[in-house]
């Protein structure tokens, strides 16, 4: 549990820097405890309007640290920030783009030698 509290820690305290890499472990584990978050105060949100005003909040803060860690971990593919637009393709673009973020770092490449969490 203590490497995904890390991991979210991390993406929030490092949520306007766009280079360097993310490993699939740092990435994943960020995925998973933000959207645990979202959707309990999703959820919340559906009983008290309070809570609905905190899960628009939270959507907001956590919306740069999420691009941020997205295109590090596209960089630790090989691939440019800028592949992150094809998640705007309807219905194939995501799918793409979970794909390409379950790929494996190739070693050393042009934005660093390796993932930094």
């Amino acid at each position: 549990m203590d490497q995904f509290i890390t991991a979210y820690k991390t993406a929030f305290t490092r949520y306007t820097d766009f280079s360097g890499r993310t490993s699939v472990g740092g990435f994943w584990r960020f995925v998973a405890i933000n959207l645990a978050v979202a959707v309990v105060l999703s959820i919340l949100g559906g009983i008290s309007s309070i809570f609905f005003v905190l899960y628009l909040g939270y959507a907001l803060a956590a919306l740069l640290p999420s691009i941020a860690i997205a295109i590090r971990r596209l960089h630790d593919t090989g691939k440019s920030g800028w592949m992150i637009l094809v998640g705007l393709i309807p219905l194939v673009g995501p799918i793409i783009l979970i794909v390409f973020y379950v790929q494996a770092s190739d070693g050393p490449n042009e934005y660093g030698t390796g993932p930094e969490d």
